[in-house]
């Protein structure tokens, strides 16, 4: 018998899901599951929408909270140039 399709298997590679459980979420922005948790906790990054019992975090909220954060050394100016650049 053939084996159930997962849900990221079902969507086409063009179509990035738009939510996205606690443990993909810290990997899209590139930290661990522990420091996500603890930048949700201080407003950092977004909390997540309920879907019945399930957390799911939305890639587009993701986004935002990461382009507001402090690049290195905490100055932004340099991101004026890229705030204008399609992605």
């Amino acid at each position: 018998m053939p084996r159930a399709r997962s849900r990221r298997e079902t969507l086409p590679p063009s179509l990035p899901p738009r939510g996205l459980s606690r443990e993909e979420a810290a990997a899209y922005i590139g930290i661990g599951a522990t420091k996500f948790d603890e930048m949700v906790a201080d407003g950092r990054m977004p909390g997540a929408k309920r879907i019945d019992s399930r957390k799911v975090w939305d890639r587009h909220r993701l986004d935002s909270a990461f382009a507001a954060l402090p690049t290195d050394g905490g100055d932004d100016s340099s991101e004026d140039i890229w705030s204008r650049v399609a992605v």
